[in-house]
Parts: C-alpha cells; structure tokens; sequence
C-alpha cells in the first residue's frame, strides 16, 4: 500500500514512497539502483507533494473567477528543482532522515541534477524568482516559454577560449514536467494574405504545431503552485511519405527538421540573415502559442471577450515577445470578428511591458523584409498600429515603429502595452529621458517602475544553510516569507558573539569552495583571503575587462613591492559571451590568460589567484555567492537596467564594490553609504565624458597603473599579443564604456576595501549590516508591486 502523503508526511512515508517510485516508476530493484534511479525516485515522490497543491490552485482560480497573470518571457532560469520544492514544501528534515534511512547522501542526491538550460542570465532567472513568488503569494498564473532542447550552450575553454557545445540536459528524463498533448496549437509562418468579404485571411505557407509541457512551480509553505508551461515545437506532418519513397529523404523529413529547430537552441546566432529569421520564428512561436491558450482558457471560463482585461494580465519580458501586440489584435480580428480598434483597445488593456535595457541594440529591431515574409498579416497589423498611433497622438515624424526599412519592437511594445515598466529607479528615470523619451512626452503616465527582487527561499535558505540557521536562532524562521523582518538582525551588528558565527558561517562556505570548485580547476584559494566575484554575462558594458586589467596592475605592483602590506585575494570570474560577440569572447581569453601567468608566479601566488570555472549556471551561482566577501558591480553608469545577482550578494552577506548604476543606487541607500565601495562616474557624467574627443587616450596617460596593465598585454606577458591587439586598439582609441575614464578610482576603491577586509570585525559588522537592510530586494516585494500597481490582481485562497 502507497503511504497517504496528504499531510506532511513522516521520514518513513517518504522512505517508503521512494522505494515505491523506484521499483513502479524506474522499475529498478534497490540493488541495482543508481544514483540516478534514486534521484529520480526521490524527485517523483516530491512531485507528488506538488501535484495536489497545483490541482487545488488551479480549481480554485477557476471557480472563484480570479484574474490571472501570464507572464511571456524567452527565458526562465529555473536551475534545479529538486532542493528548492524540498524548502517550498518544508520536508528538510524529513527528507533527510528518509535517505538516510535509505543509505543515500542527500547532497549527492540533489547534485545529479541537471540544471535546465531554459536561460541566459538575469532576465531568464528573474522570471524564475517571479514565478516562485507568484506561487507563494497566491496569485494565480501561468509563465510561458519554449522547452529548449539544447537551451544555451555548454561552455568550455581550450587554450583559454570560449568553445560552445550543445547542453545535453533532455537526453535524460524530466521528471518535473507533464506533457499536456490536448493543449497543442498550430503556429504559422510565412504565406499570403487574402482578402475575403471584407477581412483578412492569412494562408501560412508552413506551419508547425506547439505542444504544451506543464511543471508546476510550488510556492514557499506548499499551499499554492503555478504553472510553468513550456513549449515544444512538433512537425504538422510527421514525414512528407511521397517524397520519402520517391528517394528525396532529406526533403521528406524537412517538415520534422523545420520544427526540432525552432525548439531546439536559445538565441541562435542571427549574424546571418537564416539566424535571424529563426530568432524572429522562435519568438512568434512563443507569443502565439501562449495567447491562443490564454484566449481558450478565457473563452471557456467567460466568453465574453469584453472583460479580457479584468480577467487577464500579460507581462512580456522584455521585446521578445513584443510580436504579441499584433498577434493578440490578429486573433481578436481575424479569428474572434472584431474590429481593429476595438480589438487593439482590448489588447493594449491587456497587455504590458517590462523594459531590461538602456542600450539601444538591445532593443530588437526587424527589417521589413523580414517581417513581412515570416509574418506577412503580422505586419499588416504593424503599419495599422503605427498609423493609428500616429493619427491619434499627431507625433513628430521621427517618433513610430516603421522606420525606412525597419520594425522596431521596443516602440511597438511601448504602444501597444498598457503599462511600461522599468526594472530599478534609475532605470526608470533613464527609461524616460533616453530610449523612450519622445514616447514619453506623448505617454507620460505609462511608465512605472517596479524594481527587481529576488527569491529569498532559494537565495538564502536553500543556497546559504550556515548562514540561514544561524539567522533562524536569532531572528526566528519569519524571515522566508517576509524577508523586510532581517532588519531585525541590525540589533545584532555590535554583538562580538554573533559577528563570530557570522564570519564562521561565511569562512565555512568559502572552504567548501576552495576544496571543491576551485581545487578541481587548480586554484590555490585561502579562505581567509577575500573571495572577490564577479558572475554575470560577458559584456563591454558589465567591464570584466576593468576588473582583469585591475588584477593585471595589482599582480605588478605586488612584484614591485613583494614585501609590501598587501591583503591576499582570489578573483573569481564567471560567464558566458554570446557565440557572435568576438570582443566579450576576446576578453574572456584574456582572463584566463591572465589567470594563467598570474597563478603559477611563486612571487604572487599567495597573495593573487585568478578563477574563472567554466560553465557558469545557477547551481554554480548557490555556490559562489554565499562564499563571496565582495560583490563586483561595476558597470559603466547608464548601461545596467538593475541586477539581480548584487541583490543576491548583498543579501548573504558580500559587500558591494561598484559605480551608481542600477539597483547598485538602491543598494546604497538601504544598505547605507558606509557600507558599499562606490566609485566611478556618474550617468550624466559618463555620458559627458563619452562625448569628449580623446578621452580613452588622455585617461590611460594619466593612469600609470592602467598604462602598465596595457603594456604588458602587449608584450606578450600573457600569451601571444597579438591575439589582444584589437582589444588593446579599442581600449587606446574608442573605450565606449569608459574603463580607462573610470580606472584609477576603480583601484583606489579595491584598495580601499584591502584596508577595510584587514579590520575583520570591522568588516563582519558591514555584511550583517548588508544583510540585515537587504529585505527590499525580495521578489516578493516586487510582484506585490506588480499586483497592485501593473495586474491589478489580488491572491486567491484555495477552498
């Protein structure tokens, strides 16, 4: 008999519904079992948790009529599930003690897990924190996205380069996911648009079919969990046989290859022009998909399409799914009768829109070519939007979506979304004064700023046990799901007994990294030294390439002064750079060039080590983040939206080195001046500075330091010169975002923290402090925002 594991269950129900799964559901013996057979027991058993939850949500938002939120997004970082439903459902201990009782290590358990390769970077992990606080808020929703095959790549360096390989995290089981193969939809592309008794019909000319694969998303307490439904591309025809006999084999199964490929891979490089119209495919089957299954879901449960917008919120994450203003509008019109203005009036009150970025080649554009001839009836509806737009707000000529022979879809999503939001306060304010400013002026009560937040069930509790206990026996366990209640531990920041757990919890997951992580990658790292991290995309922006020519000029005036007071560091990188963007790749050499001569140099060696472990995911971010002392955030001011790895530092305890760019200005004023290395230009001076003929040049003649880091790069002191004289050109005669400008108050501040790192009771009572004034930063505080300010929806109790 099946253990009932309708309340919480006991060590023995768990034990035993796993033995159950194993032989039932993998059909293995515990003789034979692997570690892989148990993992996928223990995961089924948890499911299992999940399942009634989920069912139980899902009734009651139905029957009490509650408005959803459907929240569309390219990404969704959602790394393991296995530890994190564990927390949600609140089965550690008895978790447990079941493997225990079953022979098996936990964490070897919870290891063999893959992480899913459904992200990038922040955004697609924001939406996986927004999810979870969904759940635990009771607000019922649906996340929407595409079930990567491969999803990004897998990283790894030869020779110190970058080389891409696909991930491999579906040629195992996914026992998570639920296929729901009645929720299939057919996605067109390409064709001809007619005109037949007065409306339009678009004839696709190939097609391929969305199939639905449902995870549920278990919030904090496991009262309550969302749907995560991702969507995998299928061929309308299976095999063309015809052809297939006829001997023409390859073009038999193009209808098969056409679908694998569009689910296959996460941003495909679109240098080329068969790139980017699989980019453009890729995202149109997302957008589409989810709104022909939020329209049926609405129409089986109201019908009448004039209350859409009180019972249905939209989020785009980012443009990606900006094509969703036309699509919405095509299938008001096309498919529900409705005329344009009514059906875009409907949509924009429907939909909004989440802005990630200030950097204008970012925001996606299309040329009209493309557009047309992958979506021809989309663009149709295009050039009505824009004109509409035009008509009724009398804009300048300069302001609108087409221009000459482009599509630019962040003004599209700006037009047609009901509310536009930016993802920190100085983002905001950028928002309106840059990218969107004329938009702006004609609009100025869509923007809205909700800054970002991350999830402190898996960021602290799951990632950070030393620290979370130590924070339960002081403040209580209150803190999970009201993250504002870590103000409490300020009253403890002069205490000497709990600054000495502190720093022992800290120094313990520095020593798990030293002797696993960075021992496997031949790093020589002391705990006792700062761990100072920098984790994030590799981009000109983010300036890794400041922190390396930092590290370069260190390791020289070390040599210099090799009996010098100076404060051992171990600089750890990690990172991807996208397949195309030759510079972040040229930059990710150089590091580990770098890291090379820098390890193996008996003068430094014991002061300096450089890390930088490929294949940076979110398993490996658990891991870093609680061991980091300093927190690398410094991005050239007026580039990052906001961040949400420095509020994940910040909040176990790291301290913040970086410019006023970001949340980073909203860190600082909780977290208090005193407690964060700020340095650098301003946005307002950064863009002054730019603007200056010269500038790179006349900073590096002024920087002796950042003079020597550049000579020997091109001396060849770290591998061939000439693999860096582009790099080095650049930097010399262009430097876009300002390393050279922002250099010399760069390393005053990294030595700044030496002095502060060498007092260490003085350095504990920063990051209890960091700590104790991080709770702003929970996503739950975000979606509260969003709910009130953006959804207009409210938490649903289950009956």
């Amino acid at each position: 008999m099946r253990p009932d594991l309708t309340t919480t269950p006991t060590a023995a129900a768990l034990r035993d519904q796993i033995l159950h799964h194993l032989t039932h559901t993998q059909g293995r013996g515990p003789e034979f079992a692997t570690v892989f057979d148990w993992r996928l027991a223990v995961s089924y058993t948890v499911r299992d948790l999940m399942v009634g939850p989920w069912v139980q949500a899902i009734r009651a938002a139905r029957d009490q009529g509650a408005k959803r939120v459907y929240y569309l997004s390219m990404e969704f970082l959602i790394g393991r599930i296995l530890g994190d439903a564990i927390i949600n459902l609140n089965l550690e201990p008895a978790m447990g003690e079941a493997l225990s009782l079953l022979g098996l290590d936990e964490q070897v358990i919870l290891d063999d897990e893959p992480d899913a390769a459904l992200g990038n970077g922040g955004l697609g992990r924001l939406a996986a924190c927004f999810m979870e606080s969904l759940s635990s808020l009771n607000c019922p929703a649906f996340g929407y996205g595409i079930r990567y095959e491969h999803g990004l790549f897998r990283q790894r360096f030869e020779g110190g380069q970058q080389v891409e390989t696909p991930e491999d995290w579906l040629n195992q089981p996914h026992p998570w996911e639920f296929v729901r193969i009645n929720y299939s939809y057919e996605i067109g592309f390409k064709g001809h648009v007619d005109t037949v008794d007065g409306r339009a019909v678009w004839h696709p000319g190939e097609s391929v079919i969305a199939r639905a694969y449902d995870t549920p998303v278990i919030g904090w307490g496991g009262d309550w969990a969302n749907t995560l439904r991702l969507w995998g591309a299928l061929p309308t025809t299976l095999l063309d046989l015809s052809r297939f006999n006829a001997g023409d084999h390859t073009a038999a199964a193009e209808p098969e290859a056409l679908a694998r490929t569009l689910s296959r891979v996460l941003y495909p490089d679109d240098t080329t022009e068969s790139g980017k119209e699989l980019r453009l495919k890729q995202e149109y089957f997302l957008t589409s998909a989810a709104l022909q299954d939020i329209l049926a879901r609405f129409l089986a449960e109201h019908g009448d399409l004039e209350i859409l917008p009180e019972k249905v919120a939209i989020q785009l994450n980012d443009t990606h799914p900006a094509i969703a203003g036309p699509e919405l509008i095509r299938l008001l019109m096309d498919q529900h009768g409705l005329g344009f203005e009514r059906a875009q009036d409907l949509a924009r009150r429907t939909l909004n829109y989440t802005n990630h970025t200030l950097l204008p080649e970012a925001l996606e554009r299309w040329s009209t070519w493309l557009m047309g001839r992958v979506l021809p009836r989309h663009m149709q509806i295009i050039q009505m939007i824009d004109e509409d737009h035009r008509r009724t707000t009398n804009r300048p000529a300069h302001i609108g979506i087409v221009h000459g022979d482009q599509v630019h879809m962040g003004e599209l999503a700006f037009i047609m979304a009901g509310r536009v939001n930016g993802v920190s306060a100085l983002h905001t304010d950028l928002v309106k004064d840059t990218v969107f400013a004329d938009l702006h002026r004609l609009h100025p009560d869509r923007i809205v700023n909700q800054t970002n937040g991350v999830t402190p069930r898996r960021w602290l509790r799951m990632a950070n046990p030393a620290l979370t206990r130590l924070m339960d026996d002081t403040i209580g366990t209150g803190w999970t799901a009201d993250l504002d209640q870590l103000k409490e531990l300020a009253a403890h920041a002069d205490d000497a007994g709990f600054l000495q757990h502190l720093h022992g919890a800290k120094r313990a997951n520095k020593a798990a990294l030293s002797n696993g992580l960075l021992a496997g990658l031949g790093v020589r790292a002391d705990p006792d030294a700062i761990f100072d991290v920098q984790v994030k995309r590799i981009h000109e922006y983010k300036r890794q390439l400041l922190n390396v020519l930092e590290a370069i000029a260190l390791w020289h005036r070390i040599h210099e002064d090799p009996n010098g007071d100076w404060t051992p560091r171990v600089k750890i990188f990690g990172g991807k750079a996208a397949p195309g963007y030759w510079l972040a790749k040229s930059v990710i050499h150089l590091i580990n060039d770098v890291a090379t001569t820098i390890n193996a140099d008996p003068v430094t060696r014991d002061l300096l080590q450089i890390a930088y472990p490929p294949n940076y995911n979110v398993s490996m971010a658990e891991d870093l983040i609680p061991a980091a002392d300093l927190s690398e955030q410094i991005s050239t001011a007026g580039k990052e939206a906001s961040g949400t790895g420095n509020m994940k530092f910040t909040m176990n305890g790291a301290l913040t080195i970086g410019t006023l760019d970001g949340a980073n200005v909203e860190i600082r004023e909780h977290v208090g001046a005193e407690n964060f290395f700020l340095f650098g230009l301003t946005a307002e001076e950064a863009a002054a500075e730019r603007a200056r003929p010269g500038h790179a040049r006349r900073a590096i003649e002024a920087s002796e330091d950042m003079k020597i880091a550049l000579q020997l790069i091109a001396e060849g002191r770290f591998g061939r010169a000439e693999s860096y004289y582009a790099l080095l050109d650049r930097t010399w005669n262009d430097d876009p975002f300002l390393v050279a400008s922002d250099f010399d108050a760069y390393f005053a501040a990294q030595r700044a923290v030496d002095r502060a790192y060498a007092d260490q009771a003085g350095w504990d009572r920063m990051a209890a402090l960091n700590i104790a004034r991080s709770g702003f930063f929970s996503s739950d505080r975000t979606i509260r925002g969003y709910m009130r300010d953006i959804w207009h929806a409210v938490p649903v109790v289950p009956a």
